[in-house]
């Protein structure tokens, strides 16, 4: 028995993180995670490899995996083996976990033969990273921005898509430090002290200011999880149009005319870590073969 899926699933960023109130706000951008899903005859046991970061855990390819066949009632008739590739760097803040869930699932139902509607499967694998324990509140915010692409801003306890934009297609550049945070260890609580300023932001973007919203957010979760702000203050200095921590950070990114690129490039030398260019994605997660 030969059934195979293989899918792709695109990054993202924060405008509004979501911990603290459970209101979010994502951007998508051209960052990429691909899945390769094989079902096998041998219920029950799923084998997954992070082909592009082999130390990481891969308990999140089980978690997606399982969802996906116990909704079509087939985990008594298959296995799996699932290989991941990414160039987003784990557990950064650039919602690695979100964007591997989602080209699982859909790798998934492609190897499966099975259609099925697209919020379907963002929130099977929204529901499989609360299973492994990699996000907390499901970022739900993060997944739809990874899964449709531009700007996606949401309710995540009640997993609703409040609005999505098409944005302006600017470069995006990511700062990202060399140490990891993983979501799971986050300080929940110091976050939700400033639960009442993340729902003004969320009100912010909601308005169409999303990329002051952008900017607000990331300095008040770099204070309040204990990041140095300078790296934000120095892209908007140098001419970026929003900048921010992503996630729990560390990473940061920055929003930028792609006349002013080489400017936030420059400033952002002095800091330890490396610089990936990118820029706003509005292509859907989709099948590969």
């Amino acid at each position: 028995m030969t059934l195979i899926g293989k899918a792709v699933a695109h990054g993202a960023v924060t405008v509004i993180n979501a911990i603290s109130c459970g209101l979010g706000a994502a951007l998508g951008i051209d960052l990429k995670t691909e899945a390769l899903v094989r079902l096998t005859d041998d219920p029950g046991r799923i084998d997954g490899r992070i082909v592009s970061d082999p130390e990481e855990n891969p308990i999140l390819i089980e978690k997606v995996l399982r969802r996906v066949l116990r909704h079509f009632n087939v985990e008594s008739e298959y296995g799996a083996y699932v290989e991941t590739r990414s160039n987003i760097p784990i557990a950064r803040g650039l919602k690695s976990s979100s964007v591997a869930a989602n080209a699982i699932a859909l790798a998934a139902f492609s190897a499966l033969g099975r259609e099925i509607d697209d919020l379907t499967i963002v929130n099977l694998g929204v529901d499989a990273a609360l299973d492994a324990k990699v996000t907390i509140t499901g970022a739900f915010d993060d997944a739809c921005a990874s899964y449709f692409g531009g700007l996606v801003i949401t309710d995540n306890y009640q997993r609703r898509i409040l609005k999505q934009s098409k944005v302006e297609n600017y470069a995006v550049l990511v700062y990202v430090p060399p140490k990891k945070a993983y979501t799971a260890s986050s300080d929940v609580e110091r976050m939700k002290l400033i639960a009442k300023e993340a729902k003004a932001t969320h009100k912010l973007a909601l308005s169409g200011e999303y990329w002051s919203a952008m900017t607000i957010n990331g300095i008040l979760h770099s204070s309040v999880l204990g990041y140095d702000p300078s790296v934000t203050l120095d892209a908007l200095s140098a001419g970026a149009v929003a900048a921010g921590l992503s996630g729990k950070g560390p990473a940061v990114a920055t929003v930028v005319a792609k006349e002013n690129l080489e400017r936030v490039k420059d400033v952002w030398e002095r800091y330890d870590g490396e610089q990936i260019e990118t820029r706003v994605n509005h292509q859907k997660a989709h099948i590969l073969m």
